[in-house]
């Protein structure tokens, strides 16, 4: 499952009472994870392919995927020494396109919600009180 800012994986939050839909949409919270699902919608992807599209380091997006891979998202399929990998549930992408239509539907007031708009600020908002 996805981890969370503890380094914990979510599935250990499930065990505590985390509902699935929580980990669902925590596993998606992290910007660098809904990149990569959304690079993957667009068809399967090698790492060093997300790695040269998206700028980021082979570690980060080996972990991520390894994140979203434990979760169920994603998987893939070797051919030869490449991996390949793919978005695992088409509904994925209906949920992402959903939320898309919602935030244009909100005029994307989310973004402007004080608890979650600044990424430097907890993702608990009780936390910065």
């Amino acid at each position: 499952m996805a981890m969370n800012e503890g380094g914990r994986c979510v599935s250990a939050d499930i065990a505590a009472g985390i509902t699935p839909a929580a980990a669902l949409f925590h596993s998606l919270a992290d910007e660098t994870r809904l990149r990569i699902v959304r690079r993957l919608a667009a068809g399967e992807a090698r790492v060093v392919d997300l790695t040269g599209e998206l700028g980021l380091a082979q570690s980060t997006v080996s972990k991520h995927l390894a994140c979203l891979r434990d979760c169920g998202l994603i998987d893939y399929r070797a051919e030869g020494r490449q991996s390949f990998y793919a978005l695992t549930r088409p509904e994925l992408i209906d949920l992402l396109s959903a939320a898309e239509h919602l935030l244009g539907a909100t005029g994307h007031a989310v973004a402007l919600c004080p608890a979650y708009a600044h990424p430097a600020r907890s993702s608990r908002p009780e936390a910065s009180t």
